[in-house]
């Protein structure tokens, strides 16, 4: 079969050569065509992939494309990992939010709605073109903000669309090393948004053993939230990294005011890691990469191809159209939640009813996709303002007016309709 990478001369490519060399009984794939816009990453990629393929004894080939169209042509699966305007639009996005003593953070706040107001228009792009030359390829999308941009694109009419985001896998093979156990034992109650999710029962042999780990390996567990142990005991749940943003809001700005964003240091590790792949020596994925974030992408993106390939109906965590899945929600909205395979698309699966501390911020936070969704489609100062106010990381006026100015002025040459 043939993979599809849109966005290949990203420096998460190797993560996912390294996992087709390792699970290659799970897909057998013959063609992996990479797409970029950048002919010099993707030279480096390309060669980087093709290296990793040869040590590894896999003999599928490595195309390159600057072309979509040429490269979706005839993929059974296209996994998109787009990053409009590169880590400089990063820092962008984690620095402006600080002037106003909000949140700096690439896909949660403003620095999330700036990244949408950059990515959804060009992620609609490259649905259309792909879906004009394969109008029955899978398309898996790992564009951040993924719930975002996923359901622009359901919306948009492409129903062979899931979104993935590894933080289920991240947790489940936690889980597993604390207990001692093989991941595949245990199964997770994850429930939310993308990157606003709660464990709320981790589920060993079909056993809740949440209860035991809070109480036996508590700062082990807490450890993956960036959250004290404590306040997580008295959670009963296990949020997902990005609660600490809502959770523990004022003391992240301080931190990050005081010792910089995370994406200074993505920056460096970035320009490390392509003077690693442009290495003719270099046949294996750089230790590195695991600093660069997306833990078990290629395990969770593996995963999934499988199940899309062989149409078994096996259950992913997955963004996906809510339905009636969370009940307080809209039906179109996106959440991340247990969801099973069918040849037509992913549906998600009932969920047990969500408390009110859970379910009010998930409700506020989707109100809010909603209004950035609007924002990214069709523009306007006004929209985008309405989206950050209501935000529950902002939610003030004056804020939401000055940030709003911040985030036009600063991604004016991505915003056609700001120019």
């Amino acid at each position: 079969m043939k993979l599809t990478i849109i966005g290949g001369g990203s420096t998460y490519t190797p993560e996912i050569v390294d996992g087709l060399v390792r699970l290659r009984r799970q897909l057998d794939i013959t063609e992996l065509a990479l797409q970029d816009v950048s002919a010099d990453r993707l030279a480096v990629l390309a060669a980087m992939s093709r290296r990793m393929l040869a040590a590894g004894d896999h003999l599928a080939t490595v195309s390159t494309h600057t072309d979509i169209a040429s490269a979706a042509d005839g993929a059974d699966i296209v996994l998109v990992q787009l990053r409009v305007g590169g880590q400089a639009a990063r820092l962008q996005d984690e620095t402006l939010p600080l002037q106003c003593d909000c949140l700096g953070q690439e896909t949660t706040g403003a620095g999330g709605l700036a990244k949408a107001l950059r990515t959804v228009p060009v992620m609609l792009q490259v649905a259309k073109e792909v879906r004009a030359v394969n109008p029955t390829a899978w398309l898996i999308d790992f564009t951040n903000p993924v719930g975002i941009v996923t359901r622009a694109l359901l919306e948009a009419g492409h129903e062979r669309v899931v979104g993935l985001c590894s933080a289920a896998v991240v947790f489940q093979q936690h889980f597993a090393k604390v207990l001692d156990v093989a991941p595949q034992r245990i199964t997770l109650d994850h429930v939310g948004l993308n990157h606003l999710t709660w464990e709320r029962r981790v589920l060993l042999d079909g056993t809740d053993v949440l209860p035991q780990l809070l109480a036996e390996h508590g700062d082990r567990v807490a450890r993956a939230t960036g959250l004290p142990t404590e306040l997580v005991r008295r959670l009963g749940t296990v949020p997902s990294y990005y609660l600490h943003y809502y959770y523990a809001h004022d003391e992240v700005v301080a931190e990050q005011k005081t010792h910089g964003v995370r994406a200074q240091e993505v920056m460096e590790i970035e320009s490390q890691l392509l003077a690693q792949y442009a290495d003719e020596q270099v046949t294996g994925k750089p230790d590195l990469l695991s600093r660069r974030g997306g833990a078990y992408y290629s395990q969770a993106a593996l995963d999934l191809m499988a199940s899309l390939r062989r149409g078994d109906s096996r259950v992913h965590v997955l963004n996906v159209r809510n339905s009636s899945a969370l009940p307080f929600l809209p039906p179109d909205a996106v959440v991340e939640v247990a969801a099973t395979i069918t040849p037509d698309g992913a549906v998600a699966q009932p969920v047990e009813p969500v408390e009110p501390l859970i379910a009010g911020l998930i409700a506020h936070v989707t109100a809010y996709e909603q209004l950035a969704l609007e924002a990214a489609v069709h523009g306007g100062r006004k929209r985008v303002f309405r989206a950050l106010l209501a935000h529950p990381l902002i939610g003030q006026h004056a804020i939401a007016d000055r940030l709003t100015d911040l985030l036009i002025a600063g991604n004016r040459e991505h915003l056609p309709w700001a120019r």
